[in-house]
């Protein structure tokens, strides 16, 4: 989502027409139009060129996440590519790509070498790419300097858990390292201060929990802004320098702070629905700000929240996505609950639970990533709601691994895939059991991407628990086939937070489902993209060959267009239709 540099256009992506592409959107309320049309890609990101006339995106082809970069302008037509290398995939830096007069882009590229990311600029003007820096691995560019001499980048070195944060220089020269070599942490950098010495970042440097502060340019010397019990998700500075907005995850719920620059003073907010903020973009004096917004009980939506007028200001909506199976009055909102884990550990969930009085089903809903977290948002399409009003209860649990409380909690699951993830889901299994409104005999499993995995592996490894059902959805199977098929980009990060597929076979199958496949009992349902490069579908290949003539019901959904994240609208439905019609199947009222 962006802003034009006049504040009076939002940029987004949007599958009204079934796919996902550009759309625009005047911030004043009036008609959207969109101005791609592609069938077959979908747009993963945009970005306003600062005259206003035209536009930059990413799009991929049939969710293959080999993202190509192309420009549009802003009245439609076709789109001009700016890459066409296929196989490789190009990625959007932290920040705006343009520099602020418009003369170059930013962006990040693996077309060198497969297993490493570059940064690349290119000058608009002669079309000429330079390559910015070549030191190998994920690295991500961030943002432009003010002056646009300078961009700053992050490399992962080890999965989220440590990055290396580098100023790299615009016309040749070499990249200056601002984090020490013996520094373990995070940072996540963020928009330039105008004196274009310092820069926005925020990082667990020292800390548990992600803070907010201020980096030197040359040195590399932090200076908190705010360090809150409380993750601090996203940071907007306006274009003038004066107001700042920053977003904290508290509890799966997205708190806003602010402060005004030049005055110092602390900035009051109109209130907000309860629910996640997942994008921002802020005008260029700060006036207003335009959010992607959800709520358990309303889908993701644009807002324009009037910053100004402060505690007495306005949220405006101007989109209104909603329901169209479901009347949202029905709806259901979750009550944030916790439990003990083996090892005494608090494991926060996100509980609903349909009206009545009589014993009902209820089905754990196991996140992705693993580094997510079940937020208080409107999941998987509406999913939890329509089960609710099915009368199958939800619990959504942030078992560790989750992001949210904490570096101890977020990255306690790292080179233990199957291990303490499982004895939270016991523990949660436990919890519903002592539930009187619960059927004890009726608990199900549902799981996306990594959380396909646990449910997969409870249906596995925890048969005895008495599974009613289990949904996967684009789930690992067999984490030593899904460690050696990883992309070349992803493979140091597989090693560290799965396992090293060449040094460590016998440990990842011992932790694999498919290794314990014969003692499943419960009925499965499997969801596969064909073109997914992540969870390839030769993982659910093989759970599909393993359940065969067991007798057990089992079905297994290809889907030939997808990739690892569905794109096509008609093919959502569908899939999340299908996965609740067969929980409610076993779990829903008798």
């Amino acid at each position: 989502m962006a802003l034009s540099a006049d504040d009076s256009t939002v940029a987004y992506i949007a599958d009204a027409s079934g796919t996902f592409n550009v759309t625009l959107q005047d911030v004043a309320g009036s008609g959207a139009r969109e101005i791609t049309d592609h069938p077959y890609r979908t747009v993963r990101a945009v970005a306003w060129h600062p005259d206003g006339k035209g536009l930059i995106y990413l799009a991929d082809t049939n969710g293959d996440e080999n993202a190509q970069l192309y420009r549009v302008d802003a009245a439609g037509g076709v789109s001009e590519a700016l890459t066409d290398v296929p196989g490789s995939r190009f990625i959007e830096p932290k920040g705006d790509p343009f520099t602020r007069d418009g003369t170059a882009i930013v962006y990040t590229g693996n077309d060198r070498s497969p297993g490493d990311q570059d940064i690349l600029i290119r000058e608009l003007a002669t079309g000429t790419v330079t390559r910015a820096y070549t030191g190998g691995g994920r690295v991500f560019a961030g943002h432009w300097s003010p002056d646009g001499s300078r961009v700053t980048a992050v490399h992962f070195i080890e999965g989220n858990s440590h990055h290396v944060l580098y100023v790299v220089p615009r016309n040749g020269g070499s990249a200056v390292r601002l984090t020490p070599q013996d520094t373990v942490a995070t940072f996540w950098p963020g928009p330039w201060l105008p004196d274009g010495n310092t820069f926005l970042v925020r990082s667990n440097k020292d800390r548990e929990f992600t803070g907010l502060g201020m980096m030197n340019a040359a040195t590399g010397e932090l200076t908190w802004i705010d360090t809150p019990d409380w993750e601090v998700e996203d940071v907007q500075l306006s274009s003038d320098g004066r107001i700042l907005i920053w977003m904290l995850n508290v509890d799966g719920a997205t708190a806003l702070r602010g402060r005004d620059l030049k005055t110092g003073a602390e900035l009051a907010f109109p209130q907000l629905p309860t629910g996640e903020i997942s994008a921002t973009a802020l005008a260029g004096d700060g006036r207003f700000a335009v959010m992607l917004l959800t709520r358990p009980t309303r889908p993701r939506n644009i807002a324009v929240v009037d910053i100004a007028a402060g505690a007495d200001g306005s949220v405006r909506w101007l989109t209104d996505v909603t329901p169209v199976a479901s009347d949202p009055a029905t709806f259901v909102e979750p009550t944030v609950v916790r439990f003990p884990s083996r090892d005494g550990t608090l494991v926060p969930a996100n509980l609903y639970r349909p009206p009545g009085d009589d014993p009902v089903g209820v089905v754990i809903s196991i996140h992705g990533g693993p580094v997510w977290q079940d937020r208080l948002s409107y999941v998987h399409d509406g999913l939890y709601q329509y089960l609710l009003q099915q009368g199958v209860a939800i619990l959504a649990p942030n078992i560790r691994g989750s992001w949210g409380y904490g570096n101890r909690y977020t990255f306690r699951l790292y080179h233990d895939w199957g291990g303490v993830d499982l004895e939270d889901i016991a523990a949660a299994a436990a919890f519903l059991t002592a539930q009187p409104w619960i059927d004890a005999d009726r608990i199900g499993l549902y799981g996306v991407s990594y959380g396909g995995f646990v449910a997969l592996s409870c249906a596995a490894r925890m048969p005895d628990v008495g599974w009613a059902a289990t949904v996967t959805d684009r789930a690992p199977v067999n984490l030593l086939t899904l460690a050696k098929s990883s992309p070349p980009t992803l493979r140091s990060m597989i090693a560290t937070v799965i396992g090293d597929p060449e040094t460590e076979p016998e440990f990842l199958l011992s932790r694999s489902p498919i290794t314990y496949a014969d003692d499943i009992r419960s009925p499965l349902f499997v969801i596969q993209g064909a073109n997914d490069p992540r969870v390839p579908q030769q993982e659910s290949d093989q759970i599909a060959d393993r359940m065969r003539n067991r007798g057990i019901e089992f079905r297994r959904d290809l889907y030939a267009d997808e990739g690892h994240g569905f794109t096509k609208a008609d093919n959502q439905t569908k899939a999340t239709s299908d996965a609740a019609d067969f929980l409610i199947k076993h779990l829903g009222r008798r």
